[in-house]
């Protein structure tokens, strides 16, 4: 069985607000000495580090968030499409066994050479036992040209008129002013569909004879007329009554059976109509009666409900992981907390229709299967043996997928798995919200990106003015002291 992995999302993104950190504080204060310094030693400011430093530290709380936003984002979507494909998985496994037939009362022959069976999904063979003898074989009827052709030469034009057993007659022409070979007869005759199949029969000196054989049943028996054209020879072809140029090799016969005493006839060999959800495939005629009866799979289905509780905790522990209220990536998603209280209550769920007084277990707890409180099943083996020999109908009726079991196991795991994945309101519905969230927070990525981008420039054009007002102050400052100083030496 599939197992489910079990990850989460949250139909909320969840953010973090980032607080500035001890390397943005220092690069802030880096920079801002790194001004002062270069205005007092008027040595001129080093844009090319101390603009960009500026920007990280300003734009760095922002970016650190925007970051810690998409990480989680990304967990969650992450953890919500494993969880989806987990259940999806862990319901199509199911499913399929279920529909294989191989966890339900299974049609036996007691002798495959005479007859074989196969068993419908959902057919209800409880106590099946009947006794069936072959007696006869359907066969279909087989007619040969006595005359071997030339693969070549023309076979005459005009029309073969076939008629299948009381069905209308069927005409297939060869008057299109060609000379159809024998090959070309035999196509043009399964071309029609007239329930008549043609074929070219090879001899081992490569002379060529036409065949026709009908379906099995003594109703589709055939006869060909022919209506011969401007070239004879089409005469030759004709089937029945008076005809000549043929022979045949069989004829048309039903199937003839007793079951339990009662003589039947079937049209065919494969027999569909016997006994409900059953086919049988006649192979041979039988001297002696050969019983059919109905083999319950007690093994397989002591061994499903320990392999079903087996997966189901693997993917309920994965689950729990991601709802785990510190650290789960889903443990806001409603969707997910929903999922798991509807896996919680599944082995109290009625999974057998019919009436609640009557005895017999409906749910998995009547199994021996319980719910512990991590949400993690364990079974009472003693109580599932018990539970099997005194109801075997029942217990067998919960593993089936179709018939009149409409509610069943399978189909309560596929309910889960339709609301669980659903676009409205389930985890389908949450990964859409997180995708969004997720475009919206590359956008606000982006766009920071591009404001820093812009501030970066506005800065550098401030501080290259300033730098120049700076160094004309400078120029200034130092002719005027060159002045003082020769005024204060002249005096």
């Amino acid at each position: 069985m599939t197992t489910i992995s079990s990850t989460s999302s949250s139909s909320t993104a969840t953010t973090s607000t980032a607080t500035p950190t001890p390397s943005t504080t220092d690069a802030t204060k880096s920079a801002a000495q790194a001004l002062f310094t270069s205005l007092q030693t008027g040595s001129g400011i080093d844009l090319s580090s101390l603009v960009p430093s500026l920007v990280q530290a300003q734009f760095a709380a922002r970016t650190a968030a925007l970051k810690a936003k998409a990480d989680t984002l990304t967990s969650q979507i992450s953890a919500t499409s494993t969880v989806m494909s987990s259940i999806t998985d862990f319901a199509t496994s199911l499913a399929s066994l279920a529909k294989g037939g191989t966890l339900a009362t299974q049609a036996t022959s007691g002798n495959a050479a005479v007859f074989s069976v196969t068993t419908a999904a959902g057919a209800k063979l409880a106590g099946l036992s009947k006794s069936i003898t072959v007696n006869a074989l359907a066969t279909a009827q087989t007619s040969v040209t006595k005359t071997s052709y030339d693969r070549t030469a023309s076979m005459g034009t005009g029309s073969l008129s076939i008629q299948v057993g009381t069905n209308a007659a069927v005409t297939v022409a060869f008057d299109d002013g060609t000379s159809p070979t024998i090959d070309d007869v035999a196509s043009r005759i399964n071309a029609a569909k007239t329930g008549v199949t043609a074929s070219v029969i090879t001899d081992a000196d490569g002379k060529a004879y036409l065949s026709f054989t009908g379906a099995t049943g003594s109703a589709n028996s055939f006869t060909v007329t022919a209506s011969e054209g401007q070239t004879p020879g089409l005469a030759n072809l004709a089937v029945g009554g008076s005809a000549t140029g043929t022979r045949t090799a069989a004829t048309a016969g039903n199937a003839q059976l007793t079951v339990d005493g009662v003589t039947v006839e079937r049209a065919s060999n494969t027999v569909s109509d016997l006994v409900s959800g059953v086919t049988m495939t006649l192979n041979s005629v039988s001297t002696t009666p050969v019983s059919l009866t109905g083999t319950r799979p007690t093994a397989a289905l002591t061994s499903i409900v320990s392999d079903f509780v087996s997966t189901f905790n693997d993917k309920m522990t994965e689950l729990n992981k991601e709802l785990d209220p510190q650290t789960g990536d889903l443990r806001t998603d409603l969707a997910a907390r929903t999922l798991s209280q509807s896996l919680g209550r599944l082995t109290t769920t009625k999974i057998v229709p019919g009436d609640e007084s009557l005895p017999g277990p409906k749910t998995l707890a009547d199994l021996g299967v319980a719910t512990q409180k991590d949400g993690t099943l364990k079974v009472d083996s003693v109580r599932l043996a018990q539970v099997m020999a005194q109801y075997p109908d029942a217990v067998e009726q919960m593993f089936q997928s179709s018939g009149d079991n409409i509610v069943g196991l399978s189909s309560q795991l596929n309910k889960i798995q339709l609301a669980a994945t659903s676009t409205l309101y389930g985890l389908g519905a949450s990964s859409k919200r997180l995708s969004e969230a997720q475009s919206a927070n590359s956008l606000a990525q982006s766009d920071l990106t591009d404001d820093q981008s812009a501030t970066q420039d506005r800065m550098t054009a401030q501080f290259s003015a300033m730098n120049a007002r700076v160094s004309s102050y400078k120029s200034v400052q130092n002719f005027m002291d060159q002045q003082v100083k020769m005024w204060t030496k002249s005096s």
